[in-house]
């Protein structure tokens, strides 16, 4: 059976980590919220009304892809195309496919970021190796205009920063909804973790300071895992609710 991610792939190692996908998905709910296309997530109403809902439906989708045969890896991302294509449909105008190739990007920079924040640097055939697979995915959407490596793709990447990223009422209202969500404590460290790795330009529109208090606090973390202390912190940190789907991520 073809794997669509090998089996010993660093991709798999990082989608693999429950905590490691948290921070991938802390900062990519930052650099969302400034998407100029931002407004399509508010089409269908589903993520204001439930954001840590779709949090986890898009990590189920990302861990089908990366952890199954390529034949249904590929199935997910044509389900994923047709519902896009559906809300397209309803909605009579079509989402730019700058902005998929957006949220195609996020996934690759957080999923370095991220790792690389909380277990070591990668190499760059890692990084390459990670950009692969999204670019793969990126293809089977029918995406145009995409780098065919990582070396190519981080001049790209720079620009849609520059290009496509402004604070809106739809930016502020979003986190209004992760704050009610997630309640004051967690909403803070939520904003400690996106301080800690989105990108400067990110920041800078979305925090008065980027000053994060968590980043001595990650150092502490780091020696828990090593000390098996890890899934108490993220039993603090986590509403109840998504407890057990965080503790799925965790097992291979």
């Amino acid at each position: 059976m073809e794997l669509f991610v090998a089996q010993d792939s660093i991709v798999r190692k990082i989608w693999g980590k429950s905590d490691t996908v948290l921070f991938i998905f802390a900062g990519a709910s930052a650099e969302f919220a400034l998407n100029k296309a931002v407004d399509w997530l508010y089409y269908t109403g589903k993520l204001p009304s439930d954001p840590l809902g779709r949090l986890f439906s898009t990590v189920s989708y990302a861990r089908k892809i990366v952890f199954s045969s390529a034949e249904q890896a590929n199935e997910s991302i044509d389900f994923i195309a047709h519902i896009h294509n559906s809300v397209e449909k309803s909605r009579g105008i079509a989402i730019p496919d700058w902005a998929y190739r957006d949220v195609l990007f996020m996934l690759i920079y957080f999923s370095i970021a991220s790792y690389e924040l909380l277990e070591r640097k990668l190499t760059d055939l890692e990084k390459e190796e990670v950009y692969n697979v999204f670019y793969r995915v990126g293809l089977r959407m029918g995406l145009k205009e995409l780098p065919i490596n990582y070396m190519d793709w981080l001049p790209v990447r720079d620009a849609h920063l520059k290009e496509n990223l402004e604070k809106s009422n739809f930016t502020i209202d979003l986190f209004k909804q992760y704050k009610k969500h997630l309640g004051t404590i967690r909403f803070n460290l939520l904003v400690g973790v996106q301080k800690l790795i989105v990108p400067k330009i990110a920041k800078d529109k979305l925090f008065k300071n980027n000053f994060s208090l968590l980043k001595p606090i990650v150092k502490i973390y780091k020696i828990s895992k090593v000390l098996k202390m890890d899934s108490v912190i993220k039993e603090l940190l986590l509403p109840s609710e998504y407890k057990s789907q965080i503790k799925e991520i965790d097992i291979q």
